[in-house]
């Protein structure tokens, strides 16, 4: 018996810590959400390929943090913010999910943000655009990765100012994220001592774009913003080629364009695009490892958008093990205060109003004859170290800062 007490209350006390431990995460899970477009224009430029890069990211985690298990739950949210904040609240009120991240579509994410503010949740962001997500709706618990309207137009827009595209019109999405990257590109065109002409709006998911088209033929740009995103982007990109807009001189701005919309519209017509990204898959060993990886999960490599959510969710999960607990205000205080070093980027830091800044990159896509394999697709041009593409927090108007 002397032997066994001993033993027995060591026993007890590991058994009591791990407890404690454990009770540190609440409802013993950690529930994350996925929610974006997976059905919609929007399905390739993040889609279910996000939520497979969520899984991998729980998976190369461990599958567990603070000795619980990893939940990734996801719904599409069909572009529609009612519908997004209604599968938030059902999410957060029923289902005890703890954090709702990628977002795709400015509107849905701002809808959701400001929820899960009320809510006291956090969201991290990282397929919508808006700068108003870190700016005028900022929230303490929102954390916007990946990219923004201001990183595209200093990126893309500086780019072409500077190598003669001085006089431009947009074709611009009509919806949030359509007018914030409309307005951040104007002003740097702007700035550079370039002019905007006039803008056009045409619906999310429009078909036929002859009409805008035409206006900004007409208006004597020799760049056109496309001020939109995935099948948008790439429909306004075939037509404006059919009717001979580019052969004429006139340049194409893709103001948001991945690699998967590249893919799908296929080097010969995207040839000569400029566009700003975040990350590429054949830049260095890791990410080509990565990538790997990714595509046997998946059939395709990944973008800006599948890597960042990676990213997200494995910066969260370190924030919990740092926090010690799942409770948002200590988590939240962990996200701010870490560096990002993962394989999205190894110079990551986020700021007061919750944009996380890192260098993104200048590519042009390259002709089919420059192509050596079926996804070797950009050609880099330029690093634009994240001071300079992301926007000051000081400056961003979010409350936070003040």
């Amino acid at each position: 018996m002397r032997v066994l007490k001993p033993i027995l209350f060591a026993l007890s006390c590991t058994v009591a810590a791990q407890v404690a431990y454990a009770q540190q995460a609440s409802d013993g899970v950690v529930k994350i959400g996925i929610l974006n477009d997976q059905s919609g224009v929007y399905a390739d430029f993040g889609g279910k390929s996000s939520v497979e890069a969520a899984r991998m990211a729980v998976q190369d985690f461990g599958g567990k943090v603070l000795g619980v298990p990893v939940e990734i739950v996801s719904a599409d949210h069909q572009n529609k913010p009612d519908v997004a904040a209604s599968i938030a609240r059902q999410w957060y009120d029923t289902e005890k999910v703890d954090s709702i991240m990628e977002l795709t579509t400015s509107s849905v994410a701002l809808a959701v943000q400001g929820l899960s503010k009320e809510k006291k949740k956090i969201t991290m962001t990282t397929g919508a655009a808006t700068t108003d997500l870190t700016g005028k709706q900022c929230s303490p618990y929102g954390f916007h990765w990946a990219y923004d309207t201001h990183a595209l137009a200093v990126g893309t827009g500086g780019a072409l100012v500077e190598n003669g595209g001085n006089k431009w019109f947009f074709l611009t999405a009509d919806y949030a994220f359509g007018y914030s990257l409309e307005e951040q590109t104007s002003k740097f065109v702007k700035s550079k001592g370039g002019q905007v002409l006039g803008a056009v709006r045409h619906p999310l998911a429009a078909t036929d774009y002859s009409s805008f088209l035409l206006q900004a033929q007409s208006s004597g740009a020799n760049v056109v913003g496309m001020a939109n995103a995935g099948l948008d982007t790439a429909n306004a990109i075939k037509q404006a080629s059919e009717f001979g807009i580019t052969q004429g001189g006139t340049r194409l701005a893709a103001l948001l364009f991945t690699l998967a919309e590249v893919k799908g519209l296929g080097l010969k017509a995207a040839q000569g695009l400029t566009l700003t990204e975040g990350w590429y898959w054949d830049q260095n060993d890791e990410n080509r490892a990565f990538a790997k990886r990714f595509m046997e999960k998946t059939g395709r490599m990944p973008n800006m958008i599948h890597v960042g959510t990676y990213s997200t969710v494995t910066q969260y999960l370190k924030a919990i093990q740092k926090a010690g607990t799942d409770a948002t205000e200590p988590v939240a205080k962990a996200l701010h205060e870490m560096p990002v070093q993962d394989v999205f980027t190894k110079n990551g830091k986020v700021l007061p109003n919750g944009r996380m800044v890192y260098d993104m990159y200048l590519f042009q896509v390259k002709k089919p004859e420059e192509s050596k394999s079926e996804w070797d697709m950009y050609k880099q041009l330029a690093t634009i170290p994240g001071d300079q593409a992301y926007m000051k927090a000081a400056e961003s108007g979010c409350q936070l800062t003040q």
